[in-house]
This record gives C-alpha cells, sequence and structure tokens, in this order.
C-alpha cells in the first residue's frame, strides 16, 4: 500500500487541508495521508510564517482523531530551506519498505518546472494532483506518473484564515476547534 505526502507550511492547517488529506487516504487507494510540516518553502516569502513547532502542533491537533492522517516532522532536521526531491530521498532511505506518492494542488503543479529536480520526481514516483479553482493543468494530463483526482475543491486558503484572524473576523468552522483554541490561546496571527 502506497502512502501519500502532502507537503505544506499549514500556516495554519485549515478544514480545506483536512478534506484534501481525507480524500486523498479514502478515495485515492493510498493507505494513508502523511501531513508533512515544512518549515520554510523555498518559492515562499517567510514573512508571515508562524513558529514551525506551533504549526506542527496544530496539524497533530487537526489530525490526532483519524488513524489515515498522519503528521510528520521530517524535514525539521533536514537542511533548510526543505526541497521535495532531497525529503523524498531520504524518506525512502528511512522507510524502504514503504512506496510514496506525492500529494499536490494544481497550483503546484503549475509551477513545478521551478522545482528543483523536477524530472527526478516524474521519474521516480506518482504524482496526485487535486484541483484548484481556475488553475491549468491540461498541460500535465498527458504525463504517466501524474493523476489529476477529482478532490472536492473548497477555495479556503491559510492566507484568508491569516487576515481573517488579524481583522478580527470569526473563522470557526474553517479550521478545527482544537487548532482555533490552539490559535487564540497563543494570539496568533494577531
Amino acid at each position: 500500500m502506497k502512502t501519500g505526502l502532502f507537503f505544506g507550511s499549514f500556516n495554519p492547517i485549515h478544514t480545506g487541508h483536512l478534506v484534501i488529506a481525507s480524500y486523498m487516504a479514502g478515495f485515492t487507494g493510498l493507505k494513508d495521508v502523511w501531513l508533512v510540516v515544512s518549515p520554510h518553502n523555498p518559492l515562499k516569502n517567510r514573512t508571515n510564517l508562524a513558529n514551525m513547532y506551533d504549526r506542527l502542533e496544530m496539524a497533530k491537533l487537526a489530525t490526532e482523531d483519524t488513524d489515515h492522517i498522519k503528521v510528520s516532522d521530517i524535514e525539521f532536521g533536514l537542511p533548510q530551506p526543505s526541497y521535495t526531491v532531497d525529503t523524498l530521498a531520504y524518506l525512502k532511505e528511512k522507510y524502504p519498505e514503504k512506496e510514496f506518492v506525492l500529494i499536490m494542488g494544481a497550483d503546484n503543479l503549475s509551477s513545478f518546472k521551478k522545482w528543483k529536480n523536477y524530472e527526478v520526481l516524474l521519474k521516480n514516483y506518482e504524482i496526485y494532483v487535486y484541483p484548484r479553482p481556475g488553475v491549468d493543468v491540461s498541460e500535465w494530463e498527458a504525463e504517466p506518473s501524474i493523476t489529476i483526482t477529482e478532490t472536492p475543491q473548497m477555495d479556503i486558503s491559510s492566507t484568508f484564515i491569516r487576515k481573517a484572524i488579524k481583522e478580527g473576523k470569526n473563522v470557526r468552522y474553517f479550521v478545527p476547534d482544537k487548532v482555533l483554541d490552539f490559535i487564540e490561546s497563543k494570539g496568533m496571527y494577531r
């Protein structure tokens, strides 16, 4: 059975992330999904990034009642910024019995050619892509290692959540209750 790797900043984790992970674990034949909390995505600005341990804790709180979604801090001990190809090589060495599948959004696929050694990823790994509103991935449809899934779309982002919290808006139901309690207890994103 294959394990899906869903990389992200999870800044903060939200309902959209959980729907994607649950869909991938329940509808694509994956045994489980690991949410890999990335300390720093090299293609993203670090300015608004919450502490990586807080983001890890929020991911754990959001998934503690599931048995098919796990949280991984594997990139915390690797060189920064984290490059997916390097993390996958490390995971393959650490878990030789596992077959890993990369999970990414259509928005990431549209910039995939900017990724470090993206050709190696295409050659050595299956990639399950979830759609994003308004993102065209037709150029990749013939690629044998890429599967475009029918994951339900939710136009929700961590950026939206952070902005809403900063503006004092209610984000209940956008993030799990335990995550919201954690954010409020630490005064995050204010």
